[in-house]
C-alpha cells in the first residue's frame, strides 16, 4: 500500500494505544480508589472517562475514511475491521470502569461489610488491569509482538477472573443471608463486580481480534 495509508494506519494505531493506555489508568486508580475508601479518586476516574466515548466515534470515522479513501487489500481490510471491532470493546471497558467507579463509591458508603470480601475483590480488579496491561504491552509493540503468547496470558487472567467472580457470588449470597435487611444492597454489589468480570471478558476478545489480524482464519467472538 502507499505511504499515505501506512501513516493513516499509524495514526490509528497510536489513537487506540492512547485510548487503552487512558483506561488502564484509570482502573489502576479505581483500584487504589477502593483499597483507600476515597470517594475523590473514584469521582475523578468518572472525570478521567467522561469523553471516551466521543474519542471512541473520533477513532472509528477515521477507520472508515480510510476504508473509503485507500481501498485497501485483503490483509490491510483484516486489520481494519479488527481495528473496528476492538474499539468498540474497548469503550465498553472504559464505560463499564466509569460506571464501576460511581457504583462502588456508593457501596464503600453503605453499610454492607465488603472487609470480608476485600481480599477476593482486590484480587478480581488485579486480574482484570493486567489483562488490559498485556493487551496495551502487545500493541505497542504489534509488529514485532509474540500475539499468541500475549493471548495465552490474557486467556489465563480472564479464567482467573472467572473464578474469582464465582467465589464473590458464593460470599455475597451467604452476605445476603446472614444481613437480610441489606439485601438488595448486595445484590447491587454484585452487579458492580461483574463489570470487572466483563472487563476481563472484553479483553479476550480484544486479544483474540489481535490473533485474528496477525493470523487470520475466522474471527470467534460469541461462540
Amino acid at each position: 500500500m502507499s505511504i499515505k495509508y501506512d501513516t493513516k494506519i499509524d495514526e490509528v494505531r497510536a489513537k487506540i494505544s492512547e485510548l487503552l493506555n487512558t483506561i488502564v489508568i484509570a482502573d489502576e486508580k479505581t483500584l487504589t480508589a477502593y483499597n483507600e475508601h476515597n470517594s475523590d479518586t473514584f469521582s475523578e476516574v468518572q472525570k478521567d472517562l467522561t469523553n471516551i466515548e466521543s474519542i471512541g466515534d473520533s477513532i472509528d470515522n477515521e477507520i472508515i475514511k480510510t476504508f473509503a479513501l485507500y481501498g485497501p487489500e485483503a490483509n490491510e481490510l483484516r486489520t481494519l475491521i479488527v481495528y473496528l471491532k476492538m474499539t468498540n470493546e474497548i469503550i465498553n471497558i472504559g464505560s463499564g470502569i466509569k460506571k464501576y467507579a460511581r457504583r462502588m463509591k456508593d457501596h464503600l458508603a453503605s453499610d454492607c461489610n465488603l472487609k470480608r470480601l476485600n481480599t477476593t475483590i482486590v484480587q478480581l480488579h488485579k486480574s482484570t488491569i493486567d489483562a488490559l496491561q498485556y493487551i496495551l504491552d502487545c500493541f505497542n509493540t504489534l509488529p514485532t509482538c509474540n500475539v499468541e503468547d500475549y493471548y495465552r496470558k490474557v486467556m489465563v487472567e480472564e479464567s482467573k477472573n472467572d473464578d474469582l467472580f464465582a467465589i464473590l457470588e458464593k460470599d455475597i449470597m451467604n452476605s445476603i443471608i446472614d444481613e437480610k435487611e441489606l439485601a438488595t444492597e448486595y445484590v447491587k454489589v454484585l452487579g458492580t463486580l461483574r463489570r470487572l468480570e466483563r472487563s476481563c471478558d472484553r479483553s479476550l476478545n480484544i486479544a483474540t481480534l489481535m490473533l485474528y489480524a496477525k493470523k487470520g482464519g475466522k474471527i470467534s467472538l460469541y461462540s
